[in-house]
């Protein structure tokens, strides 16, 4: 079954390969983002020795790595579900002798490694030279990284799986997808890290698994002052890797009782 599985990697991996000019480009993008939160955090920084726990390089760091870390765990799951869903092509999933939803999480990662190589690596090494910013000298720093890299992808996917499965109960979900997209975005710490929104947004955004995806490994990569340790960071996000794994698995045993092809 492992063998199965890295043969799903492989192949989303090559068939990227065949559009690997957009992301070239999309680099491009990435860097523009950069550059105008790097200049808006300039200024609302205006030579504060610090805001939110972080100084100005760290806050440089920090939207450089979070910017960077989101093309990797970044998908499009749950449009590709919803999809397949529509069209009725998922109920032949049902009777192939592998797990769906696990063959399109591996399908996942393969789109993220080829990010994560092609993507994240080149526009990184851009930025380092483009923007201040400081990378780690701890080489545990760097492994512990990786790892919270790693689960700040499962946790997303499963988030986008279970938005794409709401396609089993609607027939358009569209609307929700693009909900869901903001939310990941802005809830994160991607746009805003979540030590600046107000006492009370902190305290809700701490019970929510949005922190764990973006905000908490750049925190420790860009060594964010507030006591936020590594082990902490990966507690938190093998918590909600498991507790997001059980609305999963009941709304996909409740969704392959709904299954309702439009215009099949």
């Amino acid at each position: 079954m492992i063998g199965l599985y890295a043969e799903f990697i492989r192949i989303r991996f090559l068939s990227m390969l065949a559009y690997r000019m957009n992301y070239y480009t999309g680099i491009i993008i990435y860097l523009v983002n950069i550059g105008a939160q790097y200049f808006l955090w300039s200024a609302i920084y205006s030579g504060a020795d610090g805001l939110g726990g972080m100084n100005m390089t760290q806050m440089t760091t920090y939207v450089a790595v979070a910017w960077m870390a989101r093309a990797f765990y970044f998908n499009n799951l749950d449009r590709e579900i919803a999809n397949e869903i529509r069209d009725g092509s998922v109920a032949i999933q049902f009777i192939r002798p592998y797990p769906y939803l696990a063959v399109k999480m591996m399908q996942g990662l393969g789109e993220g490694l080829f990010r994560l190589l092609l993507f994240s690596t080149p526009g990184m090494l851009l930025v380092w030279l483009l923007f201040p910013i400081r990378f780690p000298h701890d080489p545990q720093v760097w492994a512990a990284f990786f790892l919270m890299l790693l689960f700040s992808f499962v946790i997303n996917s499963q988030i986008n799986i279970l938005t794409g499965l709401c396609a089993f109960f609607m027939e358009n979900s569209d609307g929700m997808m693009r909900f869901k997209r903001v939310m990941v975005d802005l809830f994160s710490g991607l746009i805003i890290p979540v030590s600046f929104f107000p006492g009370w947004a902190e305290t809700v955004l701490r019970l929510l698994p949005f922190q764990a995806i973006t905000y908490l490994p750049s925190a420790v990569f860009s060594g964010k002052d507030g006591g936020i340790g590594i082990a902490n960071v990966l507690g938190v996000q093998v918590l909600w890797l498991v507790l997001l794994f059980i609305p999963i698995l009941l709304m996909w045993r409740l969704a392959r009782t709904r299954l309702f092809v439009q215009g099949g």
